[in-house]
């Protein structure tokens, strides 16, 4: 049977941690215990979780929650290739149970352990943050997802090289993990878990702030380009439909005026990639698909008589998901090498 190994990055964690690692070998003495102990400087929480079994990895200085993440894995590979992993928070909001269960269906996927934010006693920031997210990402990758913040995952070794090569040093990784899901057609066992928020979870590290910035920047910047290109597209159509009186011309015009203006902006900000061949190609695919579709769907809703305006917007707000998967997945795609995991040095017992 394949093994798996509960991987917890932590920085400056308190009783919570080892508490909850105990817990989890009561319940399931077969999982692997590793920790990452995130630049957290002196503490003997990590000596407790040292003399429980855990294999104690650690940063000299906090890199975030990403680079541990991938630290953990790195390890997980070099030492044990075929066993899963499962994710958890040192924070206490995962209960043992629910790590367990998540494990047990690790092996065969990715899980996600999804909470509920209906409670009374869940914080006002985390039932707005993870609705907001769970839209975005739903615009963005056409997945619904119940809860895109959770930190309780599970991935089957097969995963394990593939994630190692999803950028993203901070709070923004995990969603990135969603965001190039949508890439390869993975699917996602969703896994209700119970929801706990501890002290209106003053523990997090999380700055809503800062840290929300970089988990939404990717769509943000995407967002932004497409309502340029949007207000480009839409003054340009309305000026050649009063110039020409053509609706096909006028909307094929304005696309390809648009559509240029977008192409820059994408490929330089939002997605980083360098100009080729092969972009300009699959973007002037694209752009032909998407006009294609924009003429489809105004000349119908025209011809049902809503406004030209009014028609122009639905049918944008229709196609933006659609483009942003297919830029980020297909367009723009970075040509990822998968990283070689490095020997990493650890304390505690091996992983078996």
């Amino acid at each position: 049977m394949t093994g798996v190994v509960l991987l917890v990055p932590a920085y400056q964690p308190d009783e919570r941690l080892p508490a909850l690692l105990s817990a989890v070998a009561r319940l399931d003495p077969s999982i692997d215990l590793v920790v990452v102990d995130d630049g957290s400087g002196p503490t003997p929480v990590f000596d407790a979780c040292r003399a429980l079994g855990a294999v104690v990895l650690r940063h000299g200085v906090n890199r975030g929650k990403g680079a541990a993440l991938r630290t953990g894995l790195a390890h997980v590979l070099l030492v044990s290739p075929s066993a899963a992993v499962v994710t958890a928070d040192a924070d206490g909001q995962h209960l043992p149970e629910d790590v367990v269960r998540v494990a047990g269906r690790a092996p065969h996927g990715l899980v996600l352990g999804v909470r509920s934010f209906d409670g009374a006693d869940v914080p006002l920031r985390s039932k707005v943050g993870n609705r907001v997210s769970a839209v975005l990402v739903r615009a963005a990758t056409g997945r619904a997802l119940a809860d895109t913040q959770t930190g309780l995952r599970g991935f089957a070794p097969d995963l394990l090289p593939w994630l190692l090569t999803v950028p993203g040093d901070r709070f923004e990784y995990e969603l990135r993990v969603l965001l190039e899901v949508a890439r390869r057609g993975t699917p996602i066992e969703q896994l209700p878990i119970t929801t706990v928020y501890l002290a209106g979870n003053a523990s997090s590290h999380f700055s809503p702030v800062r840290d929300s910035l970089r988990v939404y920047r990717p769509l943000a910047l995407f967002l932004a380009s497409s309502l340029s290109a949007f207000v480009v597209d839409l003054v340009a159509l309305l000026v050649l439909g009063a110039v020409t009186g053509s609706l096909w011309l006028s909307v094929v015009g304005a696309r390809v005026l648009s559509g240029t203006v977008n192409y820059q902006v994408n490929r330089r900000v939002v997605f980083g990639a360098a100009r080729s061949r092969r972009s300009v190609l699959g973007y002037v695919a694209l752009a032909g698909s998407l006009l294609l579709a924009n003429l489809a769907l105004i000349s119908g809703l025209t011809w049902l008589g809503v406004p030209l305006l009014t028609a122009k917007l639905l049918t944008e707000l229709a196609l933006v998901a659609v483009s942003f998967t297919v830029q980020r997945c297909a367009v723009f795609r970075r040509r990822s090498v998968a990283r070689q995991p490095v020997a990493l040095q650890g304390s505690g017992h091996g992983v078996r």
